[in-house]
């Protein structure tokens, strides 16, 4: 594949394998750069590559732990712009904050907006992230914002997997759409779950509205953090006489208390990308297994560098 020599990739410390696949898929290395600390702990970054008047791309997934990893990238798009590239994108292959999207009671901030002024004055000319959570946070940032979805990867493996009988069932009304869009996409039928959110992280699901007796289940949403709604559907689907049940995720958060629930719960098969790396905890999930995006973010990458159309990606899902 041909790419001029203006094309470079650089990798923060959130997903190292992830932008190394990315740069393997296109044919490059990946950019040279130092990171180091100060004996405080303050980090800095020294870009050793030749940037000025480049295309730069820096993949950097705000995953766990949040807060570093988001000032890592704000330090490397300070870097770059210093250093005269002539345009940066800073791949976030997962948006952390993305959640924190609205004034949902008194005197709580709007971080998912904090979050993408801070990218934007960091020197951030455009930004390429997988599932928002909401398609419009897009409008959050005051730049061009490409957005894919990562069931253009999850839909694939699932369509190979010929599952007979499949009924996608929403979890919650929230992700009736997407829902809608595998049902469609893999040709099954189509169910909701009803459920009372209890707090944060307890859910109890109520009803389904659907035929689950003797189908297969799939169940997809864009994160996968505490999994109490995914687990409660789950259990509620497989005491309505559910067979096999899948879940699938774009981002495996899998916060602490998910990896019990999820191993606990009638799930045959948990998915996700790799997105987010998954740690020692989340390894503990039964039968989990990673998806790659690189190939996904390695084309946008193509063609945002050689200003083709990014949407034109999901023309053939």
């Amino acid at each position: 594949m041909f790419l001029n020599d203006n094309l470079k990739i650089f990798s923060g410390s959130s997903n190292p394998v992830l932008a190394g696949a990315v740069c393997n898929y296109l044919g490059i290395p990946v950019g040279g750069a130092k990171m180091d600390r100060f004996p405080d702990g303050e980090k800095v970054i020294r870009v050793e590559d030749d940037v000025r008047g480049r295309d730069c791309f820096v993949v950097q997934s705000t995953c766990e732990p949040v807060d570093e990893h988001l000032v890592e990238l704000l330090i490397y798009l300070d870097c770059l712009r210093r250093a005269s590239a002539r345009r940066i994108t800073a791949v976030i292959p997962y948006f952390g904050y993305a959640r924190q999207d609205r004034k949902d009671e008194g005197r709580v901030p709007i971080t998912a907006k904090l979050v993408a002024n801070m990218i934007t004055t960091a020197g951030a000319d455009r930004v390429l992230a997988i599932d928002l959570h909401a398609h419009q946070l897009q409008g959050f940032f005051d730049i061009p914002v490409d957005h894919l979805a990562g069931e253009l990867v999850l839909s694939t493996y699932f369509r190979d997997m010929k599952i007979e009988r499949l009924t996608v069932v929403s979890p919650d009304v929230g992700n009736m759409k997407t829902a809608s869009r595998y049902a469609s996409i893999l040709g099954g039928d189509l169910a909701i779950v009803h459920k009372k959110r209890l707090s944060g992280s307890k859910v109890d699901a109520q009803e389904i509205i659907g035929e689950v007796r003797g189908r297969n289940i799939l169940m997809c949403d864009d994160i996968i953090a505490t999994a109490g709604t995914v687990c409660s559907a789950a259990s509620l689907a497989k005491e309505r006489g559910a067979e096999r049940i899948y879940v699938g995720g774009t981002h495996g958060v899998l916060a602490p208390q998910a990896v019990d629930r999820l191993n606990k719960a009638p799930i045959d098969q948990v998915v996700v990308t790799d997105t987010i790396p998954l740690n020692k905890r989340s390894r503990g999930i039964n039968g989990i297994k990673v998806l790659s995006v690189a190939a996904m973010l390695g084309e946008a990458v193509k063609r945002i560098h050689r200003n083709e159309s990014v949407s034109n990606l999901f023309n053939n899902i």
